[in-house]
């Protein structure tokens, strides 16, 4: 990356930034460009170098926070996609280390980024990226354990929920809670493990 490259991508790392301190105070409609460029501490010309208009920004924004959050994981998007129909049905399962630290890794890393993009979850089009999740991870590992297609929005609702639900829990402490009691309690949940009876 040369002298420019680094510049430009530093100014919109700046401007990514305020829009997410912004965004954690209010909705996205009533942000202008001003307070953006204010918070980032760059000039209105500078913002135009990089967008037409705060929307340009938000999709940026939402591909900043995906990027950051891809980069937790070594494995090779790829290979998953590719091991969904040839691989055997125990590996298929997400709810396992390779899968559960990265993830959590990175929400408690950038908890800021998160709370911002489950608060505004409509606004930064994070139910697109679920949306395409769901096709290309959810619904073939589905496949695979036999689900009938009408049920598998259902079933994949059911877990997302409860996992998310965990991990809100544990934002609520500020993740201090050991992660590795985190992760069991997922896999408990998720896997069945868990003897209500005592």
């Amino acid at each position: 990356m040369n002298k420019n490259e680094s510049k430009y991508f530093n100014t919109a790392k700046r401007m990514d930034e305020a829009l997410v301190a912004l965004l954690e105070k209010k909705d996205f409609e009533y942000i202008s460009i001003k307070e953006i460029c204010d918070t980032a501490g760059v000039n209105r010309s500078t913002f135009y170098l990089h967008y037409e208009n705060t929307s340009d920004l938000l999709k940026e924004t939402t591909r900043y926070i995906i990027d950051k959050h891809l980069a937790y994981y070594e494995t090779d998007k790829k290979r998953i996609y590719l091991q969904f129909e040839t691989c055997k049905r125990d590996e298929l399962l997400f709810v396992k280390d390779e899968y559960l630290v990265p993830y959590l890794t990175f929400i408690k890393d950038n908890q800021r980024l998160f709370k911002v993009s489950i608060k505004r979850f409509h606004t930064m089009h994070m139910d697109e990226v679920y949306g395409k999740m769901f096709e290309h991870i959810f619904s073939p590992i589905l496949a695979r354990f036999c689900v009938p297609e009408p049920e598998r929005a259902y079933v994949t609702k059911f877990y997302l929920t409860g996992v998310f639900a965990i991990i809100m829990e544990w934002l609520e402490g500020n993740c201090s809670d050991d992660m590795s009691t985190v992760i069991k309690v997922i896999t408990d949940c998720v896997m069945g493990n868990r003897d209500i009876n005592g």
